[in-house]
């Protein structure tokens, strides 16, 4: 047990720096970006936050609940979903202002990954009651990957909204701290949290797909943003399905 909960500490960190990783791309951006350069980043972070909405929370929500519940499939998805945009919309209400787009995405990656570091903790539960170990670290894996984009996704937009690299850098490094917390104390209360993810992974859904919706498509504007997003949602299909 208390090796596996040593690789859990690891695989928790893990995805956490991939995240502070992907966002450190930031430092790689000289000046002020053209307008075209920012529409493509604006729908590039659109099409990750749509296509890890997708295969990393609604489908994974949708099966387990298949698997494991009695209820139907759809209704802890759809109504984590609609909770998760409802909260959004609330918070959008109340921070409205020149920070209000930086807290918006800061806000929907961050509920993205609580339930991205609780499926590994969970998983490394698992190990310790005898499933495997390897399944876990490769599951730590993917995410971790996964959430390189993710960090960039957050970062890049920000700085072309006004962030000082710093501060964008921050933010999105900041995203993925929640990963180590929520993943060891899934580790730690397995049997009473693993019913409850389709509804979280749900609601993180509805709060990424609101933000994408509200802030970042109308900011991608035409034909650039448009390619940007279609970029993005393929890398992170690509992601979620060979890695997931």
């Amino acid at each position: 047990m208390a090796s596996v909960f040593l690789w859990a500490v690891a695989g928790t960190q893990f995805i956490f720096w991939m995240t502070a990783l992907g966002a450190a791309l930031v430092f790689f951006f000289a000046g002020e970006a053209e307008l075209r350069f920012q529409r493509l980043l604006l729908g590039f972070a659109g099409g990750v936050m749509t296509a890890a909405s997708v295969w990393s929370l609604l489908l994974p929500a949708i099966a387990q609940t298949a698997l494991e519940s009695a209820l139907p499939a759809w209704l802890p998805a759809a109504s984590g979903l609609l909770l998760g945009a409802g909260f959004l919309a609330a918070a959008d209400a109340l921070q409205r202002g020149a920070v209000g787009k930086e807290r918006m995405l800061f806000t929907a990656i961050t509920i993205h990954n609580i339930p991205e570091g609780m499926a590994v903790g969970l998983a490394f539960a698992l190990a310790a009651d005898g499933e495997s170990l390897a399944a876990a670290m490769a599951l730590a894996f993917g995410i971790g990957v996964q959430n390189f984009p993710e960090g960039a996704a957050v970062s890049l937009p920000l700085r072309q909204l006004g962030a000082g690299r710093g501060r964008a850098f921050l933010w999105g490094a900041a995203s993925g701290a929640v990963e180590p917390v929520f993943g060891l104390l899934a580790f730690c209360a397995a049997a009473q949290l693993h019913p409850l993810m389709p509804w979280l992974l749900g609601f993180s859904a509805g709060a990424m797909l609101y933000v994408t919706v509200r802030e970042l498509a109308p900011e991608a504007g035409p034909t650039v943003g448009v390619f940007g997003y279609m970029g993005g949602f393929a890398l992170m299909m690509i992601l979620d399905v060979a890695l997931g």
